[in-house]
């Protein structure tokens, strides 16, 4: 489940604008994407240990 996680992350945030069609020129998604991805690792690996 991991790495699905992680291979969806690193699909979206290379190539969401793409993907997706989003315009995003100040790369603010992209930050949200990286605050979201890195917000869930943290959650996940407290409730996990």
């Amino acid at each position: 489940m991991a790495g699905l996680a992680l291979a969806m992350f690193v699909g979206l945030f290379a190539f969401g604008q793409q993907i997706v069609g989003y315009d995003d020129p100040h790369g603010r998604v992209q930050l949200a994407l990286l605050a979201t991805f890195t917000f869930g690792v943290l959650i996940g690996y407290r409730a996990n240990g």
